[in-house]
């Protein structure tokens, strides 16, 4: 038995190999966990849809109905009328939910403004829409 420990050749390679061995599933958990934070991100960037279904002109402001038809809950950040940003307050919509944004903006009958919506994930939605 004392010729067993004795001998201290074997221990240097089994070291170096449990040592390889954690910093492979070390390195592995680390990858493992950036993959799904990076899917798990572009899958709400896909999954995020929104329609506009009617633009209402009324006095003083456009009303927007918006539709949530993705597979997540959005929040409308930004609304640019003829590329220049309004004050809007944040509007959320919850996975098939729908209803007005209502942005404060003086038109004129018989033009044509271009309408973009932004949710806080970047999707937008931009149109033409004619005031009546």
């Amino acid at each position: 038995m004392t010729k067993l420990f004795r001998n201290k050749r074997a221990i240097t390679p089994v070291l170096s190999s449990l040592l390889l061995t954690i910093i492979t599933v070390a390195a592995m958990s680390l990858a493992a966990t950036a993959a799904f934070v990076i899917s798990d991100n572009l899958h709400q960037i896909m999954g995020e849809r929104f329609i506009v279904e009617d633009v209402w002109f009324r006095n003083g402001s456009i009303d927007i109905y918006l539709r949530n038809v993705g597979e997540v809950d959005l929040t409308i950040s930004h609304v640019y009328v003829n590329f220049t940003l309004q004050q809007t307050l944040p509007f959320g919509l919850g996975i098939g939910q729908h209803g007005w944004l209502d942005v404060t903006y003086n038109w004129t009958t018989g033009h044509a403004y271009n309408i973009n919506i932004v949710t806080t994930r970047g999707t937008k939605v931009v149109d033409y829409y004619v005031a009546p």
